[in-house]
């Protein structure tokens, strides 16, 4: 018999088979690449869609930047003008300050004296820059024993007359509160994508400031009327804000002269106060003295500090304290007697 043979087949029929054919090792090298960067490429973009670059802002005084911090977040970079340790009455920028403030998106100022000497130079550094004034739709108070008319002459013009009212607008809680909707506003003017979230912060922390002063009122019930002394007068809309009254020991700036002090220590012994307050940007001599007149001590609170909500409980605690527990009453009877 003859073998069977294995059928042919025709040429058409070969070429519609599919040819496998050997990469290039280019080729084959491109395609590995390829499957390693896509991953890492995927994750580059869907981060760049989901997180822009932080604004870049500056503020005057680190209380400031505690509440730009609470609004908004990983959204900006808050850069500070006054170091810690220096008083806002005396500092001169940095040339580093001023160099990076020409890439700066948004300042925001309170009223601070180094401002009313460089904020022109300030913004002729950053002419595009937004500068928001804190202090706008905030009722002001006057610094106790400044005359301005006096240290500036009759023909001060309106903006520095408003520079005269007292800047310390952060030691009220209720100020602040205010202060954190101008700042919320500011940021979404500037970085609409990130309403929702500055919207959310600024309620979040409009709670925590609420919650503050609740508890302010609570360790201050009863002293309704109560004086108390400080050196330098940066505690005013915080005792306004608790029916207080601060009684500096500084003079239009300037250490008290013996008639003064004389003058305070009486009104210390009248009222029986046994604390002076002092900041530790200040010379703390002339209180250390009336302190000694009085048999008192001299404590130091920072109006200064980014630990807000601490440091204004500590002040309260203080305060009570220095007129003693008998002072504090739970009881309205005794409250009632005081005011």
């Amino acid at each position: 018999m003859r073998p069977e043979l294995a059928p042919q087949e025709s040429p058409a029929r070969r070429a519609r088979l599919p040819q496998t054919r050997r990469a290039s090792p280019a080729r084959a090298w491109s395609r590995r690449m390829l499957l390693w960067l896509l991953p890492l490429l995927t994750a580059i973009g869907a981060r760049g869609a989901t997180a822009a670059e932080p604004l870049d802002v500056f503020v005057s005084v680190l209380p400031i930047q505690t509440f730009v911090e609470h609004v908004g977040a990983e959204r900006v970079q808050v850069h500070v003008m006054v170091q810690p340790g220096h008083s806002p009455a005396t500092y001169e920028p940095t040339p580093r300050q001023i160099a990076t403030l020409a890439d700066a998106q948004l300042y925001f100022r309170v009223g601070v004296p180094f401002e009313a000497a460089w904020m022109k130079r300030i913004t002729a550094t950053n002419p595009d820059m937004p500068v928001v004034d804190l202090r706008d739709g905030l009722r002001l108070r006057s610094l106790e024993a400044h005359d301005h008319a006096t240290e500036h002459g009759p023909d001060h013009d309106a903006e520095h007359a408003h520079e005269a009212m007292d800047a310390h607008v952060w030691t009220s809680p209720r100020l602040v509160r205010h202060m954190a909707v101008t700042i919320r506003d500011a940021l979404t003017r500037l970085d609409p994508a990130g309403a929702a979230v500055y919207a959310k912060n600024q309620a979040a922390f409009d709670a925590e400031l609420a919650a503050l002063d609740q508890r302010l009122r609570a360790e201050l019930s009863g002293l309704r009327g109560r004086s108390f002394l400080v050196y330098h007068p940066a505690w005013g809309y915080f005792a306004d804000a608790y029916g207080l009254i601060q009684v500096p020991i500084e003079y239009e700036g300037k250490e008290p002269g013996a008639r003064r002090l004389t003058m305070l220590i009486d009104q210390a012994h009248a009222e029986g106060a046994r604390v002076i307050l002092v900041q530790p940007q200040f010379n703390r001599r002339a209180a250390e003295q009336v302190a000694r007149a009085i048999g008192g001590r001299v404590e130091t609170v920072d109006p200064l500090a980014t630990d807000y909500a601490a440091t204004l409980l500590r002040l309260a605690n203080i305060i009570r304290d220095a007129y003693g527990p008998a002072d504090h009453p739970a009881a309205a009877e005794t409250g009632e007697r005081r005011q």
